[in-house]
């Protein structure tokens, strides 16, 4: 004999599908709200300059160049030039995995003793002196962007202005460079990020020989 399916189990069973779709949309949406709680805000703008999140003016930021929704205005800028010809990348750029962690914060540009070096875009000069064992020259770009080159020896002073391509200084020696490559380092809010991001197109790595044998 066949059951007849009773109103008010089927009722209940309506209700129980319809409550548990909810649930499940009312735990996406936490998850996403948990996400984007946690992320830095600007961190999509500094992965791709150009393209700000929010609007262009520059805010603090807590992490890799993060603000509150919005990009540091160099990001918003066209790309910057080269600071040597050609550009040649023979160290690439290693995020440490905490502030004061070993890594490599920045790229090696390879080039010769002496060459000169040109300014990437429109900056003021920040520092320019000698830190340890090299001279160093870092540009203020705006928006919490500051770029640093070593060795590097250069005539300018600190609040000079440079133009995109003008001279700034000519590889000098000291640190891990030496007299062989230019170290370019990038700083969005005090922390590091790829200088990469910021120049007009990657490079070619090169690979140097380890040694004879």
């Amino acid at each position: 004999m066949r059951r007849s399916r009773r109103p008010g189990a089927e009722r209940v069973r309506t209700e129980g599908r319809r409550w548990a779709g909810r649930v499940r949309g009312l735990v996406l949406l936490a998850v996403v709200g948990v996400l984007v709680a946690g992320a830095p805000a600007g961190a999509a703008a500094v992965l791709a300059p150009g393209a700000a999140a929010g609007p262009a003016e520059p805010v603090a930021a807590a992490d890799v160049g993060a603000g509150a929704g919005s990009a540091p205005a160099a990001l918003t800028s066209p790309r910057w030039a080269w600071p040597v010809l050609p550009p040649r990348v023979v160290g690439a750029f290693a995020a440490p995995p905490t502030p004061y962690a070993a890594g490599h914060r920045g790229i090696d540009l390879v080039t010769t003793p002496e060459h000169p070096v040109t300014a990437p875009a429109d900056a003021t000069v920040r520092f320019a002196g000698v830190v340890v064992d090299r001279p160093v020259l870092t540009l203020d770009h705006g928006g919490g962007v500051l770029s640093s080159y070593e060795p590097l020896a250069t005539e300018l002073v600190a609040g000079q202005p440079v133009a995109r391509g003008a001279p700034i200084g000519r590889l000098a020696s000291g640190g891990h460079c030496a007299a062989s490559c230019l170290h370019v380092g990038v700083r969005v809010d005090a922390a590091y990020v790829s200088p990469l991001l910021f120049f007009d197109t990657v490079p070619p790595s090169v690979l140097l020989p380890l040694g004879d044998g």
